[in-house]
């Protein structure tokens, strides 16, 4: 595939939005412009997998795929049979059955392993006439993709409006970083119509289920911080694949991409094994061309007050104490962050100050809830923000990265660019 550069990648951007009046197919259970009433029609019907199938990852994207749904039980489990888009042949593969917390309900998922990179494939469940399609990641860091990404959901109108432009962008993946549902780990039904948000309105311009990856955010958790792995019921029965042992992990893509994706004090806390975890993971992961870290709560927030209070820590400040460092030290490309409601970028930082070589943090949150974020002149990190529903949409080819911040209305927020600064590393 040829080299993209800015102008290309906006003009692909733009292509996406233009097609917004005519839906892709994929589309078809929110095809109203009543997004509130689209959003009752999804969540009314009972889970199950025609209303809550969707796709994840607990290892490598290039060879594997996770196929998961909510609904009520069945003995025996369904059988799932799956292929080569090509093939005429099916395969089975077995699928799991454990509970949804508080409910009497289901969890199914059947993981494939084995699969060729960068390829199409097919899948069935059960009697079921009706398939679905997907793709697995690309091999190498040559071949151009791109990936949206955002915090801070829900289940509200605004929300299926970023979902619609999330999927219009025909991403590989979308990764939500935190906030998905705003269950509270208490309201299975609440999380249940996230998922039949996703299910419905995330499929790309050729029918393709678009993966859902996430890491952990207060609004997953009871009591939002400090908590168990128990205090994030709905949250971990979805996810736990990925996040089994702790609620911190890596996806590394093949050997180009390696997503680090942190949780903000909610279950494990910031500082101790996590810190460690971190420090490891980012020097064993220098060869690659792409280290992005993704969290929930931000180290430099947009809203919220960075500085304590009677003796309580701002925003971000153990973030920025013990995480930020090692971002800096081992030449982190970016930092997804969110929490905060809004749109941001921060300049490049070193120690929180400006500097052409420091670290670019975006965010912050606003796929689904909205704030009115400070000014660059009260937060001098700060180099761009507006009080703005949106979703960012990231190109990466080779050790290049563009990243664009789309607003609801199709307004092109903001467009920046990262360099590969380990590139001097791998020699």
């Amino acid at each position: 595939m040829p080299a993209f550069d800015r102008r290309q990648f906006v003009a692909t951007a733009l292509g996406g939005l233009a097609g917004a009046c005519v839906l892709p197919q994929g589309l078809r259970a929110v095809q109203t412009t009543d997004t509130a009433a689209a959003a009752t029609k999804v969540i009314d019907a009972p889970p199950s997998a025609a209303n809550t199938l969707f796709l994840t990852w607990q290892r490598d994207p290039t060879t594997t795929m996770t196929i998961q749904w909510i609904g009520p039980a069945i003995e025996p489990a369904p059988q799932l049979q799956f292929g080569a888009l090509a093939d005429t042949q099916w395969k089975s593969a077995p699928v799991r059955i454990k509970p949804f917390p508080d409910t009497d309900w289901k969890v199914y998922r059947c993981e494939l392993t084995g699969l060729a990179p960068g390829s199409e494939y097919k899948f069935q469940i059960g009697q079921s006439l009706e398939s679905y399609r997907f793709r697995t990641m690309p091999a190498t860091a040559t071949d151009q993709f791109r990936f949206v990404t955002g915090g801070d959901a829900g289940i509200d109108s605004h929300a299926l409006a970023s979902n619609r432009l999330a999927a219009l962008q025909n991403p590989n993946f979308a990764l939500i970083a935190g906030d998905l549902a705003y269950d509270n780990g208490k309201s299975p039904e609440t999380f249940v119509r996230f998922v039949q948000n996703y299910h419905a309105t995330m499929f790309d311009a050729d029918q393709r289920m678009i993966p859902l990856i996430s890491c952990l955010g207060n609004h997953e958790v009871r009591g939002g911080y400090n908590a168990k792995r128990e205090d994030a019921p709905h949250y971990l029965a979805m996810f736990d694949g990925l996040f089994e042992h702790q609620t911190y992990n890596t996806l590394d893509f093949g050997n180009y991409l390696s997503l680090v994706l942190m949780d903000t004090g909610h279950i494990s806390p910031i500082t101790g094994a996590q810190t460690e975890w971190l420090q490891k993971t980012l020097a064993d992961r220098q060869e690659y061309p792409h280290l992005i870290v993704a969290n929930h709560v931000p180290a430099y927030p947009s809203y919220r007050a960075p500085e304590g209070a009677k003796g309580s820590l701002g925003t971000g400040e153990d973030q920025r104490r013990h995480w930020c460092p090692l971002f800096e030290r081992y030449k982190v490309d970016v930092v997804l962050e969110h929490h905060d409601h809004t749109f941001k970028r921060t300049h490049p930082l070193i120690d929180g100050r400006r500097d052409p070589n420091g670290l670019v943090y975006l965010g912050d949150g606003s796929w689904g809830k909205l704030r009115v974020p400070k000014t660059p002149e009260e937060r001098p990190y700060l180099a761009k923000v507006a009080q703005a529903y949106h979703m960012t949409l990231h190109a990466l080819e080779g050790d290049r990265r563009f990243h664009l911040a789309i607003e609801d209305t199709g307004r092109i927020a903001d467009i920046t660019s990262t360099v590969n600064k380990r590139a001097s590393r791998r020699g």
